[in-house]
């Protein structure tokens, strides 16, 4: 169901009394559909689009955009007579101002460090890290790497899918991703990542082994069914709680450790950089230097 049809019960009303203000009023809305109007301010039906949360029902979309447009019409309400009544408007535009600033700069920030600091920690640095802090690194969910596929029950070719999802070969992978191609609902490959055990638990039906690490690390190939599909699992390798992360999932832990900690050093040494070429050019002036008093 679409969001017009959703809204439809109420929306079509707002709408109406929208477009006919706006042409009364001769606003150019820029080819947005306005929805309510107050203090000059208009909400369109695209920003409420926007917010309105995926899979509600009918019911629910209403309730939602009812209370979006009450709340977004008191804090219009509020906004202005506040502008209106505070004194002192100068300081509130320098704080905007200095809010202004120190956003532009650490967005700035951000995009140097993610731009250079990243490409410069090596899979050496990383390892090195891992070694001497491997403490740091203990996981609190296990994880596996391998392969899940979820077949309809009455899929012709089931007994095929019992051999092949068994083994890490390079033929039988093959044709178990062929066969998906025509057949499964979900394959997942997975093989070269690891996975946290509960996600995998989302995607089969209840059943008491989920979450126990003696179960799953004896069990490397599990088949499950419900009235309607054929689940299949393959555990290639197992991690459990309170294990050792291993490196290749930690190593995306260890680089932003390793980013951070050189952030500081980086961004004082770009402010340097800088001031040392402004300087250079003669771009500063210090007229206290120049004072005679």
């Amino acid at each position: 169901m679409n969001f017009m049809e959703k809204m439809k019960s109420w929306a079509w009303m707002l709408a109406l009394v929208a477009v006919l203000f706006s042409c009364e009023q001769k606003h150019d809305h820029k080819g947005k559909m306005p929805l309510v109007e107050v203090a000059g301010k208009f909400l369109y039906q695209e920003d409420l689009r926007q917010v309105l949360p995926l899979n509600l029902s009918k019911d629910d979309s209403v309730l939602f955009a009812e209370s979006y447009i009450r709340n977004w019409v008191e804090d219009v309400l509020l906004f202005d007579k506040a502008e209106g009544n505070i004194p002192d408007s100068e300081k509130i535009r320098n704080l905007v101002e200095s809010y202004r600033k120190a956003l532009v700069m650490h967005t700035y920030q951000e995009e140097l460090v993610r731009q250079k600091l990243s490409d410069e920690i090596s899979q050496s640095e990383i390892a090195d890290y891992y070694e001497k802090n491997k403490s740091l690194f203990v996981l609190d969910k296990s994880i596996v790497k391998g392969l899940f596929i979820k077949v309809p029950l009455q899929s012709t070719g089931l007994a095929d899918v019992r051999r092949w999802y068994k083994k890490n070969e390079q033929e039988a992978i093959e044709k178990l991703e062929k066969y998906s191609l025509r057949n499964a609902v979900t394959y997942d490959y997975f093989y070269d990542s690891w996975r946290p055990v509960d996600e995998i638990e989302a995607l089969v039906p209840a059943k008491s082994w989920i979450g126990k690490d003696d179960y799953l690390n004896q069990n490397r190939n599990i088949e499950l069914k419900d009235t309607a599909f054929v689940y299949f699992l393959h555990i290639e390798e197992f991690q459990g709680t309170g294990k050792q992360k291993p490196l290749d999932f930690a190593s995306e832990e260890i680089k932003e450790i390793l980013i951070n900690l050189k952030r500081v050093e980086f961004i004082n040494k770009v402010k340097e950089d800088l001031y040392r070429q402004a300087s250079d050019k003669n771009k500063i002036n210090y007229y206290y230097l120049n004072s005679d008093e």
